[in-house]
């Protein structure tokens, strides 16, 4: 996959967290990396934006189609909403193909976060040309360190670059200098290893190759972003968030999940995912933001406000039952994907507002120790995914 055989071309997507999808965020920034006998290199770069809309839509997986609708293959911005990487990524090569006519081997999924680690490795890394030019006049640092990066991507940029081109073009020269950075053997070998080694098992950093064989090896492993197959564990469960705002406002959204082992039910497990978010948006946040990151209620919700799309898959063959939202049942929509139940609902959260919901999934014939798979966001995963309770049974 290096390029022993032969340069290799895959496409980079760099996933903005202040905008969730269920693999972490808006597949913005995309770019080409290309290996060849193990040198690496940055080539093309481009956005979401500039692959435009796909007409005819881009077939995908019926299943997926009907959970998350036919954005999947219709925007390079949603490829995403499915929590299953081998599906967006694939989707992602076709949209890169048929727009650019440019044929790539696979495709590589990182977020600001990785690149923070990377940093932290490498060191400083110094903008010049018209980064540096767009920076000063921005207001925004000159430098990019590991301490600074993921504030200035997902938050900064926004307040201080109106012009969603002028963003996408600092983004691309960021990610320019810290791949030059990461190529030319700036920093120490093992912490970049180990950077690295962080943002993969924290699921920030996603790989999938059209290479049938070269695949086959990736699905044995969570670096594949798969939801079912050898890599999933019998009693896994995943929550999963897509943006519903239109906007970036999900920087300001911190969130923990955790999973409570009920007591069993005629031989069965159950098992309750409960989910809190909190908006820490500021009090005045519909004026004091940029329309930019609040979208100016452009998509329904109302400035400062913030939706999101909460998605629970429970394990294979068990069922979704009920769903609560501030211990209050409420409706949801079901559904099956690879045989494993899954449960939607939406949330709003005005400004300061916390809101917990509750699925409970019963049915479960795994009797192994569960675990859960959260989307990556801008909040560190320890923080997020709490340790699993169990209720005391008589």
């Amino acid at each position: 996959m290096l390029g022993t055989d032969g340069p290799r071309n895959y496409l980079l997507m760099i996933q903005n967290n202040a905008e969730v999808r269920a693999s972490g965020g808006i597949p913005g920034a995309l770019a080409v990396l290309g290996f060849d006998r193990g040198k690496l290199s940055l080539g093309d770069q481009s956005s979401a934006g500039d692959i435009g809309i796909m007409s005819p839509t881009l077939p995908v997986d019926p299943q997926q189609q009907q959970i998350y609708s036919t954005r999947l293959g219709k925007y390079m911005q949603d490829v995403n909403l499915t929590p299953d990487f081998p599906t967006a990524a694939a989707t992602a090569q076709a949209m890169w193909e048929k727009r650019t006519g440019q044929h790539v081997d696979g495709v590589i999924s990182i977020d600001p976060l990785v690149l923070s680690y990377i940093l932290q490795a490498t060191g400083p890394v110094p903008l010049d040309g018209l980064e540096l030019a767009a920076a000063e006049a921005a207001g925004l640092p000159t430098e990019l360190a590991g301490s600074n990066v993921v504030s200035t991507v997902l938050s900064d940029v926004y307040a201080k670059i109106p012009q969603p081109k002028m963003q996408d073009a600092y983004f691309a020269g960021v990610a320019k200098k810290i791949f030059a950075a990461l190529s030319n053997g700036t920093g120490e070998g093992k912490a970049i290893i180990s950077g690295i080694s962080k943002g993969t098992e924290e699921g920030r950093i996603l790989v999938w190759s059209g290479n049938t064989s070269e695949q086959s090896v990736l699905a044995k492993y969570p670096l594949s972003g798969s939801i079912a197959g050898p890599s999933v564990p019998a009693a896994q469960f995943g929550v999963y968030f897509n943006d519903g705002t239109g906007a970036k406002m999900d920087y300001y959204v911190k969130r923990s999940v955790q999973l409570i082992k009920e007591c069993p039910k005629d031989g069965y497990e159950q098992t309750t995912v409960r989910i809190t978010s909190t908006n820490t948006a500021p009090t005045d946040a519909a004026t004091s933001l940029p329309a930019y990151v609040t979208g100016a209620g452009n998509f329904g919700v109302p400035p400062g406000s913030v939706q999101t799309n909460i998605v629970a898959y429970g394990p294979v063959q068990a069922h979704v039952e009920t769903a609560k939202v501030d211990g209050q049942k409420t409706e949801f929509a079901p559904y099956f994907h690879s045989n494993r139940p899954v449960g939607v609902l939406a949330i709003r959260l005005a400004p300061g507002e916390s809101r917990t919901v509750d699925f409970a999934f019963g049915k479960i014939v795994q009797h192994t120790e569960p675990n859960v798979v959260v989307t990556p966001t801008v909040q560190d995963v320890k923080d997020v995914t709490l340790p699993t309770e169990t209720v005391a049974c008589g």
